[in-house]
């Protein structure tokens, strides 16, 4: 539901959902700039508002920041697309996989390609390891960042030091690959 706040005299327009899974109130800007607020199924939109006044100052700032930033390449999740680029994906996610577990000698599950909105990839409790479709269209060193940080959380399942002493194993540049990743003009919905 599209709603609109006044901030600093600007007005704001944000979609308003609520979730089952949701602890607490959740605000994203996305490069796009759209303003999603996520609130708990309990919640409602005074909580959210009073929220959204109390992080105005990083509200703002994100907005500017998207605004000012190059333009994006904006790749919509579609079915279409998804086919596409998953047999590749997935032969890029096996191939090195295989290579960076060579040095990091981890048992892991299965490889799952899948069509995400939020994540490039994730380990599961179960030792699969997920990647999102769109590693197919990054730069190489910017996919091998995602799969070699997924391989990483099959010895540390957090983002303790230890977890980053693994990364930095075979991608000691990692902090700026991640910086890179992040201005990337790839999107991931």
């Amino acid at each position: 539901m599209k709603k609109e706040i006044i901030i600093d005299n600007i007005s704001i327009f944000y979609t308003l959902r609520t979730s089952i899974k949701a602890k607490k109130i959740r605000l994203s800007i996305y490069r796009d700039g759209d303003f999603v607020v996520t609130i708990p199924k309990r919640g409602n939109i005074k909580e959210a508002e009073d929220f959204i006044i109390k992080k105005s100052k990083w509200v703002t700032e994100k907005i500017n920041y998207f605004k000012n930033s190059p333009p994006v390449i904006r790749t919509k999740c579609c079915k279409a697309e998804y086919k596409l680029y998953k047999d590749k994906a997935m032969a890029l996610a096996n191939s090195r996989v295989q290579h960076f577990n060579k040095i990091y000698g981890f048992n892991f599950n299965k490889i799952y390609i899948k069509n995400q909105k939020t994540r490039w990839g994730s380990r599961s409790r179960k030792g699969n390891l997920n990647f999102n479709y769109k590693i197919a269209l990054l730069p190489e060193k910017l996919a091998d960042y995602i799969i070699v940080h997924e391989i990483c959380h099959l010895g540390e399942f957090n983002h303790s030091q230890s977890f980053w002493n693994l990364v930095r194993r075979t991608t000691p540049d990692y902090k700026e690959i991640r910086k890179e990743l992040k201005k990337s003009k790839f999107i991931l919905y």
